[in-house]
This record gives C-alpha cells, sequence and structure tokens, in this order.
C-alpha cells in the first residue's frame, strides 16, 4: 500500500513528457511539378527527450497535418496518410503531395488531447518542417519569405532565418520560442542531429537557453538531419480533466553538405 502510494505521489510531482512527434520530408528541395513525400513520426526521445527514435505510431483522431504554400493556402494531408508500419502500434505515417507553385512551403502539424501516464495530462504538440519548390535546381533562390510567419500553435518553433536556402555547414539556424504568441525566455531549446548522441544533462554543444525575446540559435558545422525541440510544463494549467499541460514544440530541419545556393 506504501509503494502504490509513493508511486502516485511521483507521478503527481514529476514532470511528465508524452511522446513528442514531428515530421520529415525526403528532401528540403523539390522542383516544380514534382512530388514530396511527408512523414508524421512519433518518438518517445530517449535521452531525455533527445533523439529521433520512433515509439509506437501516432493516433490520428484530433490529429492536424497540412502544408502551406507560399500564397497562405492550406493542404490537407490527414486523408492522403497511408500506413507505413507492420502492425498497428509500429511505423508512421506518410503522405504524397504534389507541388505546384515555386517558393518555400510549409508542414505543419499539432495536436492537443489528454493523455494518461499515470494521471490525466493535456499535451499539446505542433511540429513544423520546410521545404523550397524551384522550377530549376541549378539555380536555387535565397532568403524567399513564407517561414518567418507563426501558425498560432500554442507553443511554437518560428525560424528568424531561412531553414531551406541558403542553408548548410556554418550557416546558423536561429528560432524564436513562443507560447501562446509571446517570447518564452530561459527555456531549453535542443539542436539534435540524427547522427549524434546528446550528452547527459544540459549538452552546451548542441543545446541553447532562449534569451528574452524567446531566441535561440544554433551553428551545425556538419550536414545532418536536425531535430529541434523545446518543452515546456504548467502545473498550474489544471481542470476537472486533467492535472497538468505540457508542452512540446519541434521543428526539422535538413542540412545539406553543399549549400544548394553557393555550392559551398
Amino acid at each position: 500500500m506504501f509503494v502504490r502510494s509513493l508511486l502516485c505521489v511521483l507521478c503527481l510531482s514529476t514532470p511528465l513528457f508524452a511522446h513528442d512527434t514531428w515530421v520529415e520530408t525526403n528532401s528540403n528541395l523539390v522542383r516544380t511539378g514534382d512530388a514530396i513525400y511527408v512523414d508524421l513520426k512519433l518518438g518517445n526521445h530517449g535521452n531525455d527527450h533527445r533523439d529521433f527514435k520512433l515509439a509506437s505510431k501516432i493516433d490520428l483522431t484530433d490529429c492536424k497535418l497540412k502544408i502551406v504554400d507560399p500564397t497562405g493556402k492550406e493542404f490537407d494531408l490527414i486523408p492522403e496518410l497511408i500506413d507505413v508500419g507492420y502492425a498497428p502500434k509500429e511505423g508512421y505515417w506518410n503522405a504524397k503531395f504534389a507541388v505546384a507553385k515555386p517558393g518555400v512551403h510549409m508542414v505543419s502539424h499539432s495536436l492537443d488531447k489528454v493523455v494518461n501516464h499515470g494521471h490525466p495530462v493535456r499535451s499539446i504538440k505542433s511540429g513544423k518542417t520546410f521545404f523550397l519548390v524551384t522550377d530549376s535546381l541549378d539555380k536555387v533562390a535565397e532568403n524567399l519569405p513564407g517561414y518567418e510567419k507563426p501558425q498560432g500553435h500554442p507553443l511554437e518553433l518560428v525560424p528568424q532565418v531561412s531553414p531551406v536556402a541558403p542553408m548548410g555547414p556554418g550557416q546558423p539556424i536561429t528560432v524564436q520560442l513562443l507560447i501562446r504568441g509571446k517570447p518564452l525566455a530561459d527555456t531549453v531549446v535542443s539542436f539534435i542531429p540524427r547522427r549524434q548522441t546528446l550528452k547527459a544533462g544540459f549538452d552546451e554543444n548542441y543545446e541553447r537557453k532562449t534569451d528574452a525575446q524567446g531566441i535561440a540559435s544554433f551553428t551545425p558545422t556538419v550536414g545532418d538531419q536536425y531535430l529541434i525541440v523545446a518543452h515546456h510544463h504548467a502545473e498550474e494549467e489544471r481542470s476537472d480533466s486533467y492535472d497538468e499541460t505540457a508542452y512540446c514544440a519541434t521543428l526539422t530541419i535538413f542540412v545539406p553538405e553543399i549549400c544548394p545556393c553557393c555550392g559551398e
């Protein structure tokens, strides 16, 4: 009886983050008229939510996934998703989308639901990634707009510099972390390379704390896929249906070995 009571206390007093979600594309650069493939993934983020490892597959109930083109037009991807898993809880979701307009496109995902991992928690998630559609793969325009506009997610990572072109080793990745539209200061943002394991605790090589304006910046030295992750835990946000609220925001950026604009 004592052990059971102790476990209940620990569940109520320890910050618990549910599995994180993120979106990926098969390329960050695609020719006009071709297709892009979008993956919607769910992971446990081992090592304190700091890796790319998959864990189960997201339930699409209340889930939103869309592409926003350069004109602001939105395309719902949920009906296009196929199951890329052998078993119901394995793999991930994938959608195909044929692009028609050149410019920066955004993939946007959000989810708001109550989950129970020992006690009910409201889990609010957002995930984004970007890709550039171009008429010619040999001539890629730089610094096109379309990445800097917030989507209004409760917790959101907003790029402050182009996440697609120019992009490569030595090009800073700068983001602003917003909570309900306002900068969130003094919060850890992890810039996780797919092929690196972050050290325990705070890894100064791959993690930053946001400043007063919610800004954090990281400069990659090698090409890789980077998962940028921020969490916010709000014990004071509770209701009759849940005991606390856990926020997660992710942003996936592909850093090529050679910048597509300058070839360096």
